[in-house]
């Protein structure tokens, strides 16, 4: 399953996106509310989008739902598959990559997964308070995979077009509509034999 992502993306193509769909900035936020990750991995700190008044805004959360009971795991993957979120806290995970891996042994192989032609997606997700008084915790969504990913694994994150990211926050349309796999062509992939690490570098 998802258990990583990368969130290298220049502020100004966040905003630039927002606006284009209809969802207000809150002018106090800057580049310094969503600093690069090369690989937020589970338990790692992100920023995600919630929304704000009548916009959004970006808030740092953790990755992962604590568990459940004691001997129970992290949830960094939640199954959308027959459930309702009308009650939940919604959210978007900003994404300039998302990792998968396959092979039997370690170093697997790690491939990378992109959006086509664009510079970053979002990802549907919840979140919660933190039972501490820490930061917010958050999930991904996840269903059937489409083609692009069913050769890697046998689920996928929900990344949502452009045009249903106001939709999930408000749930203005049905989670069915909302939540399903991507067509094909939604991303290009990259595979990196053995896990290669990547040179990390934040896009202009």
């Amino acid at each position: 399953m998802c258990n990583g992502f990368e969130q290298e993306i220049a502020y100004r193509a966040y905003v630039a996106a927002m606006e284009l769909v209809g969802l207000g900035v809150p002018t106090v936020q800057t580049e310094l509310d969503l600093p690069p990750r090369e690989h937020v991995h589970i338990r790692d700190d992100a920023a995600v989008v919630r929304a704000a008044g009548n916009g959004v805004e970006l808030a740092l959360m953790r990755f992962g739902f604590p568990p459940a009971h004691p001997r129970g795991g992290v949830v960094f993957n939640f199954r959308a598959e027959g459930r309702r979120f009308a009650s939940s806290n919604r959210c978007l995970i900003p994404a300039s990559a998302f990792f998968e891996y396959t092979g039997a042994k370690s170093p697997k192989d790690r491939h990378r997964f992109t959006a086509h032609a664009e510079p970053f997606f979002c990802i549907a997700g919840l979140w919660r308070t933190a039972a501490d008084g820490g930061a917010p915790n958050f999930t991904m969504l996840t269903v059937e995979p489409g083609p692009d990913v069913a050769p890697y694994h046998d689920r996928q994150i929900v990344v949502l077009p452009k045009e249903s990211w106001g939709a999930w926050l408000s749930l203005s349309k049905p989670e069915s509509d909302l939540l399903t796999a991507s067509p094909a062509g939604t991303f290009d992939v990259l595979t990196e034999p053995g896990g290669r690490a990547r040179q990390a570098s934040l896009l202009p």
